[in-house]
């Protein structure tokens, strides 16, 4: 059973209540001058290169192999508005909006990859209680092994662009080939995919080993969030027209859309509730990690992270009544 709407707000509240914390803290440490953009960066790379790949890989390795693979109309949902979603933005952004390459794939990332580590584990968690484990892996899968990498390919590839003159088709596969090889070497790409390789081969992680990972990789969270506050006070956020459609389709229409589509479906009660409620969590600070790394759109998706997390207490809520009737 869901608890009630005033319990509700509460829990939402103190979910988003510290990752606001931390983003202030960051940003006062900015404001003081006690940490600037490049020793931000420092912290992105330690993010990227260790902290991140080791959550990654200890968290995917504590998820029963069953446990995907028996979720059904769940991960339809969730994986057709994570990657399906990436797909359609990328394209209306670089056909009809004509986005830059790089742009496009972080704009698409922030659109479609919602915080479920830091939002979607205490609030789904109070919400549906063990259950909630089947739609937090589902979508720390589908950004993790997916939407990460090939975010990370498309912005390095545009990142690595030395000539914008017209080059052979075999030349093009080649560039891609080799922008791929590179991306694959990242231990945020590899270090999942390891991990789901072990997790279907059965293995399970020892526990003094998983202390010793996860000493490290519970600093992800604070570490990208305490940079991404830092570039809050260094890009001087703002609200502006792109801003708010991408708050605007990460909080509210796309998990809109996934309710139509499984009120159509006829699918259980329980199983809307869960895949609604999983694309309603606002945008996760990796996005701003990117933008930094890449040094594209560093303000507005700093601004994204900053208004989506705030007005999330609200959306969550909205989509939390709409489910319950």
């Amino acid at each position: 059973m869901m608890a009630a709407p005033p319990s509700l707000l509460i829990t939402i509240s103190q979910a988003i209540l510290p990752i606001l914390v931390t983003l202030g803290i960051g940003y006062f440490a900015a404001y003081r001058r006690t940490f600037d953009t490049e020793q931000a960066t420092v912290l992105t790379r330690l993010v990227m290169l260790y902290a991140l790949p080791l959550e990654l890989f200890v968290s995917i390795l504590t998820i029963p192999k069953t446990l995907v693979l028996s979720a059904g109309p769940i991960a339809a949902l969730i994986l057709f508005a994570m990657l399906g979603g990436y797909l359609i933005s990328f394209i209306l952004l670089r056909s009809f909006f004509k986005k830059p390459l790089a742009e496009a794939a972080v704009i698409s990332m922030t659109i479609t990859g919602p915080a479920v580590p830091f939002i979607g584990i205490p609030v789904l968690g109070q919400l549906f209680g063990a259950s909630s484990a089947v739609p937090i892996s589902i979508a720390a899968l589908a950004m993790n092994l997916i939407q990460l990498p090939i975010t990370m390919i498309l912005m390095n590839h545009s990142h690595t662009r030395s000539s914008p003159k017209a080059v052979l088709p075999s030349s093009k596969l080649k560039e891609l080939i080799g922008h791929l090889e590179h991306a694959c070497r990242e231990p945020v790409v590899w270090a999942p995919l390891s991990a789901l390789i072990l997790v279907c081969l059965g293995f399970s992680l020892p526990q003094p080993l998983k202390n010793s990972f996860m000493l490290l990789g519970h600093t992800t969270g604070g570490a990208a969030l305490f940079a991404s506050g830092v570039v809050l006070f260094a890009r001087q956020i703002r609200f502006s027209a792109l801003v708010g459609i991408i708050v605007f389709l990460r909080n509210l229409l796309i998990p809109f859309t996934i309710y139509l589509i499984a009120r159509s479906w006829g699918i259980t009660h329980l199983a809307l509730q869960e895949s609604v409620l999983t694309m309603a969590i606002p945008s996760a600070s990796i996005n701003v990690i990117l933008a930094l790394r890449y040094r594209v759109l560093e303000r507005e998706i700093a601004s994204v992270l900053f208004f989506g997390t705030t007005s999330s207490i609200f959306t969550m809520a909205f989509f939390i009544w709409l489910t319950q009737t």
